[in-house]
């Protein structure tokens, strides 16, 4: 009976090694595991910090390079129609020279934005 309470005694004492090793087999694969998550982080943080710096210094190097928009040339509009107001209203200011016949009030109006089609007639010979 004693040699059966060895047995017993050893094979308890084996399954609560291999448990016991078990639970640090796994402690070490989940310290292991979350090492290696934290690392992935970084490297994630680290390339998408490399991304924003990359599209910016491209934006820079390639923004001046691209077409206007259909909202660059609006605004272009925008501006040559205020700069014409302007313009039109210094004009209106300024004395007039002798001889000269007085301009319409609104010259130029009826094409604003568009290039002339008309050709300057030839002097009378």
């Amino acid at each position: 009976m004693a040699e059966r309470r060895d047995i017993s005694d050893s094979l308890r004492e084996a399954v609560e090694r291999t448990v016991q090793a078990t639970v640090d087999t796994r402690e070490r694969a989940q310290d292991a595991v979350d090492d290696l998550s934290g690392t992935v982080d970084e490297l994630v943080r680290g390339a998408e910090k490399g991304i924003r710096t990359s599209r910016k210094s491209v934006r820079a190097a390639v923004g001046e390079r691209l077409p206007a928009t259909q909202e660059d040339v609006k605004a272009l509009r925008t501006e040559l129609r205020v700069i014409a107001r302007r313009l039109e209203a210094i004009e209106q200011r300024l004395p007039e020279k002798r001889g000269a016949k007085k301009k319409s009030a609104a010259p130029g109006r009826a094409g604003a934005g568009r290039a002339s089609t008309a050709r300057p007639r030839k002097p009378k010979s």
